[in-house]
């Protein structure tokens, strides 16, 4: 039986985007209806806590230091010098960000949806490091899970209320094409992934209670129960790059499980791949 261990007890109402800072060796994710980024030390069980002012959707390291972040209100930058910064500010109301990735190019990939979940009301764009933004697909309802095989010839995504995993081919121009459907789920909703160094996609299950492993074919071959209902993403951490971390939520639950909304851990699950950190 896998084991499963809680790495951050925590209340957030909605845990998401656990990423793995290799050169700070700690785990960033956020708390986007509590409007908090967190880091978790692992080696020392340090943390810190920063507030936003708005939600955010997620939080990744820069190549320069500091954070870029995916707000309501488009994406931004904390450099620790010069505080706060809009990088590409696109204002609709009733809209905010949510997941976002880094890709091997060093480009930040950010999805947004509305508050409503309205089919159509979200995006999928591609931030250049100098802030450069192009929409890549246009009409989605809730954005989340999205991750890049280990040679960045394909790249996977989840628009959750869809209930399917795609993988689309990237070109020479970096741009997805050709998507298609690697795998669909009937018990609960895809949500964030991540791909391991084997090219296998790691997938939480809000509504699900689980983290499934898919092989570049589309098999499940793995499946980890969880304690809590809505798992909402995970990543791999560690110096080693082998344990998953998994952010949770405990909003909309009326009796959530005492770990709803804690990130939990299953030491030595795999092998991840290191992540890139944004190049603006």
């Amino acid at each position: 039986m896998t084991a499963v261990e809680v790495a951050v007890r925590e209340y957030a109402m909605l845990g998401e985007g656990p990423t793995w800072d290799a050169a700070a060796q700690r785990l960033i994710w956020v708390d986007i209806l509590g409007s908090r980024i967190h880091t978790y030390d692992p080696v020392t069980g340090r943390r810190t806590v920063m507030v936003t002012e708005q939600h955010v959707g997620a939080a990744k390291p820069r190549t320069d230091g500091g954070l870029v972040v995916n707000l309501r209100d488009g994406v931004g930058i904390y450099d620790g010098i010069d505080g706060f910064r809009w990088l590409h500010r696109d204002v609709v109301p009733g809209r905010r960000g949510n997941d976002a990735a880094v890709a091997p190019d060093g480009s930040l990939w950010t999805g947004t949806m509305r508050y409503d979940e309205a089919p159509g009301g979200g995006t999928l764009s591609r931030i250049a490091p100098d802030g450069t933004a192009a929409t890549v697909l246009d009409d989605v309802a809730v954005s989340n899970g999205t991750g890049w095989s280990p040679d960045g010839r394909l790249m996977y995504y989840i628009d959750s209320p869809t209930r399917s995993i795609d993988v689309f081919d990237i070109g020479a121009d970096q741009l997805p094409a050709n998507r298609r459907q690697l795998a669909s789920v009937d018990d609960g909703f895809p949500d964030g992934l991540t791909v391991d160094a084997d090219g296998c996609v790691w997938v939480a299950l809000w509504d699900g209670g689980a983290v499934r492993r898919y092989t570049p074919d589309g098999q499940l071959d793995r499946v980890i129960e969880l304690p809590v209902l809505r798992p909402t993403a995970c990543a791999f951490g560690g110096t080693d790059l082998t344990d998953l971390y998994i952010t949770t939520a405990r909003t909309g639950l009326e009796a959530p499980h005492p770990l709803s909304g804690s990130v939990l851990v299953v030491p030595g699950a795999g092998k991840g791949l290191p992540q890139p950190a944004f190049a603006g």
